[in-house]
């Protein structure tokens, strides 16, 4: 499926330009501002100046006349309640992490941990009341129409991580209220692996980021692009990873780990039917354990590569260029993450600026997701909004604009007044951004 891109060089062109124009017009509202000011002789003549004020946020605003009599600033102000629903996988960190943004922002919040860690559920629900002020926070325990009950409610922002489907039936819920909600979702994220790559390296960050929490994590590598040169090189290499980290039996390692309940243990298992096994695909119905599992000759129509494996299983699939792998990416809903495995850095580029995805790495797995300087969120089929450090404290706020002005010069505000002679007419119409042969600016 095509795509409309802009590399980035014309983006950061056509920004220099339509500033260049904001900056054009407002030295023009000062020019009216000062001919106004002259042809009255009510003043004598002050410095105009214009102001762009960065922060480390990247806002801009753009001050009034009279800077030391006026104030523009942005107030981070609490959102009110709000709900968090949190999943199964990681099911203290994916609790704790929204409910400390959002705490910290000044929110009340109702924090609903999965039904489905019950374990997990019951010591939060436990523990925290013992930390936390219980008049800025609750711990709502209960199972799927618990929480359906709890989604008629009217909260102020919604924060979900979970599935597409669920996050759907999130959505439309707080679409009743207009409640503005950041989904957390999932999808099937690509892992290209370029012929030019070290393959002993690449095998071990690909099995690693893989069978982590037996694969069940919202970020990891989903399904292995490849060259057909490279598949069978690189699939040895993760089976001696596979050894190296989990031992001949992996069933026996302790850091190895099981699927979290027989439904899910029963989807994951029904997938080995795929392709063809080269290594793994042992089960153990009474342990929830699957070994990890690698799959060859899978088709695109296949189950496998219908919906998010969520399991310690990872398919291959050969493509025979770069140009092939990335039409196969395109071709599928935006993932949550994309990663690229490749000693040049063209290649990675090239990923980098011709896909779409929640975040990007190149050669290494999941560990974009953890640096809390970086955002962490999907796009599309793979979620909205973002959090993770200071991210989670701006998605918990309302950036609230604030001018403060004094009531004194008020000559210089009656530019603005009618009636409008050719002066304040000028200054009218810069003020919104059109131009005296009526074609608009853009703000």
């Amino acid at each position: 499926m095509g795509r409309n891109r802009v590399k980035r060089g014309h983006i950061s062109v056509n920004l220099k330009v339509v500033l260049s124009k904001q900056i054009k017009n407002r030295f023009k509202m000062l020019y009216f501002l000062q001919f106004f000011l002259f042809s009255r002789k009510r003043c004598p003549p002050q410095e105009m100046h214009r102001r762009v004020i960065c922060g480390e946020e990247g806002d801009y605003t753009l001050t009034e006349t009279g800077r030391p009599f006026d104030s523009a600033f942005i107030r981070k102000d609490p959102l009110g309640v709000v709900l968090v629903i949190s999943p199964w996988n990681y099911p203290v960190q994916l609790c704790l992490i929204p409910l400390v943004g959002a705490i910290s922002a000044g929110n009340c919040a109702i924090l609903k941990p999965s039904e489905i860690s019950q374990n997990t559920e019951k010591v939060l629900a436990d523990l925290l009341p013992r930390y936390l002020d219980k008049d800025c926070f609750a711990v709502v325990c209960g199972q799927v129409e618990d929480t359906t009950r709890l989604l008629e409610n009217k909260f102020d922002y919604i924060f979900f991580t979970g599935n597409p489907k669920v996050g759907r039936i999130i959505m439309s819920a707080a679409a009743k209220h207009l409640t503005p909600v950041t989904l957390e979702l999932g999808g099937k994220n690509p892992c290209y692996v370029d012929d030019d790559c070290d393959i002993e390296t690449t095998a071990k960050r690909v099995a690693w980021s893989k069978f982590f929490n037996a694969g069940q994590t919202c970020s990891a590598p989903d399904y292995v692009l490849c060259s057909d040169g490279t598949r069978d090189k690189l699939m040895r290499a993760i089976q001696e990873a596979i050894k190296a980290f989990y031992g001949e039996d992996p069933k026996l390692s302790q850091d190895l780990g099981r699927i979290i309940s027989q439904r899910h243990f029963h989807r994951v298992c029904s997938l080995l039917s795929c392709g063809t096994i080269v290594t793994g695909g042992q089960t153990d119905d009474a342990e929830r354990y699957i070994a990890p599992t690698l799959l060859k000759d899978i088709k695109e129509t296949d189950p496998v590569m219908q919906e998010e494996i969520f399991g310690p299983i990872l398919p291959f699939l050969t493509v025979g260029s770069r140009e092939e792998a990335i039409k196969f990416i395109n071709q599928r809903e935006k993932p949550l993450a994309v990663y690229v495995y490749s000693r040049d850095t063209q290649v990675v580029n090239e990923f980098l600026d011709r896909t779409g995805s929640g975040g990007f790495s190149a050669n290494d797995g999941l560990m974009h997701s953890t640096l809390m300087s970086l955002p962490f969120g999907g796009v599309g089929e793979s979620g909205m909004g973002q959090y993770h450090g200071k991210f989670s404290f701006d998605t918990f706020s309302h950036q609230r604009a604030c001018l403060l002005r004094s009531q004194g010069r008020e000559k210089l505000n009656e530019v603005r007044y009618p009636p409008y002679d050719e002066s304040r007419l000028g200054f009218i119409l810069c003020f919104l951004c059109v131009s005296h042969s009526g074609s608009s600016a853009p703000l």
